[in-house]
């Protein structure tokens, strides 16, 4: 039986170096605070898991989208069809 893959999450919310809602480095951040909602999902990234920069973010009543100047865009809507 073979098991399919889903192709990787996109740069910006990815498995990166970066927290992707303190914007700290994973491995050196010790005394950082994950915000409570962002634990329970109810907010979006806002720093790029890949280079750690602020990205733009923009919410909507039916979700979100953020953009990293070197990673790109990724949209919330893209992520539901992984789950």
């Amino acid at each position: 039986m073979m098991i399919d893959e889903s192709p990787a999450l996109p740069a910006p919310v990815g498995a990166g170096v970066y927290n992707v809602y303190t914007g700290a480095e994973l491995g050196a951040a010790a005394g950082t605070v994950i915000p409570t909602a962002a634990e329970l999902g109810l907010e979006p990234p806002r720093f790029c898991a890949g280079c750690g920069r602020r990205m733009i973010v923009q919410v909507r009543p039916t979700g979100w989208w953020a953009k990293c100047s070197r990673h790109g865009q990724v949209d919330s809507t893209d992520l539901d069809t992984r789950r």
